[in-house]
């Protein structure tokens, strides 16, 4: 009888290595970030661990061991969720192991377009000494997170250091700790004429796509700064730009994009109230680390004792 069998399709650390094989001391364990290591070895695998685009074809094949995958990615929606769900396949994400860092970048982005951090590096490439208006504080002023997950709820944290008031969106419009108010997506019209800053922190769904458009960017007051860290495809992005060019909102903060990466031609390049991040935002020197720690080991351990990963556990329905 063939060995249980897991694929992690990532490099790995020898002390994570030997924690991992004390969990699955009679599993097969096939560890390595290159695709020769692990190729033959997906077909037979009860379990993996980093998605990789092309795994689909051994992943759903009707001869596939796969009951649970789990990915090094929080944003599943890359993924053929509907196959999966078919297949019963459970599916765990690393949702959360980027509270930190892209609440860093969130915050990054709303202070260098409130104190104009963009316009003066632009001028010192220059030498250009200029006072460029600067009069804007983040201090006390009303930020809307739309999607209170994680990432929001870190984010909220950080904006009451600052004084702000704190307007949250979420699917369930449950409250949560550090946000003053909680709405639901149907009421983003009672609440974006309020935020001076709105920072769009949801995952790319059904419900999700193009959710941001001319109505909402309408909607907010002219001084308003727009931050996207979630995803590029839930906004209408020639939408935005017209936004930025008339005036219709102050500025934003851009880390993801409808097209990836950002074609050249694009105008949000070279606007001056706008910035332009590589979709690293959850990048981070930790990242392995919380991935394996908080989520893959304890998962391990729910699956082998209970044949189900409790964290992170995907809703098909809800594709998040």
């Amino acid at each position: 009888m063939s060995k249980r069998k897991m694929v992690i399709t990532n490099k790995l650390e020898q002390h994570y290595y030997k924690q991992i094989k004390e969990i699955l001391p009679d599993w097969e364990l096939v560890v390595g970030k290159e695709k020769a290591i692990w190729q033959d070895h997906i077909r037979d695998a009860e379990i993996i661990a980093g998605w990789k685009k092309g795994l689909e074809k051994d992943c759903l094949s009707p001869h596939s061991k796969l009951k649970w995958l789990q990915t090094w990615s929080a944003g599943v929606d890359s993924l053929p969720l509907k196959e999966l769900a078919l297949r019963n396949i459970a599916l765990t994400s690393a949702n959360g192991v980027h509270a930190y860092p892209i609440s860093e970048t969130i915050f990054a982005l709303m202070l260098g377009l409130t104190r104009k951090i963009h316009t003066y590096v632009r001028n010192q490439l220059s030498m250009v000494w200029d006072h460029a208006n600067m009069g804007l504080e983040i201090h006390e002023k009303t930020v809307g997170i739309i999607g209170v997950g994680a990432i929001g709820k870190e984010t909220a944290k950080i904006a009451k250091a600052f004084g702000m008031k704190v307007i949250g969106v979420r699917h369930s419009g449950k409250p949560e700790e550090c946000v003053d108010e909680m709405y639901t997506t149907n009421q983003l019209p009672v609440l974006l004429p309020r935020c001076d800053y709105v920072v769009i922190t949801l995952p790319l769904t059904q419900q999700t796509y193009h959710l941001f458009g001319a109505e909402q960017f309408q909607h907010m007051k002219s001084s308003a700064f727009f931050i996207n860290i979630g995803r590029g495809e839930i906004v209408v992005e020639a939408d935005l730009v017209n936004a930025l060019k008339e005036g219709t909102i102050a500025g934003a903060g851009l880390d993801v994009f409808e097209t990836e990466p950002l074609t050249k031609e694009s105008p949000l390049w070279e606007m001056e109230n706008v910035i332009v991040t590589p979709h690293t935002s959850g990048s981070t020197e930790h990242y392995d680390k919380r991935v394996i720690e908080t989520i893959l080991i304890p998962n391990l351990k729910d699956y082998i004792s209970s044949g189900k990963p409790s964290i992170n556990r995907v809703d098909f329905s809800k594709g998040y």
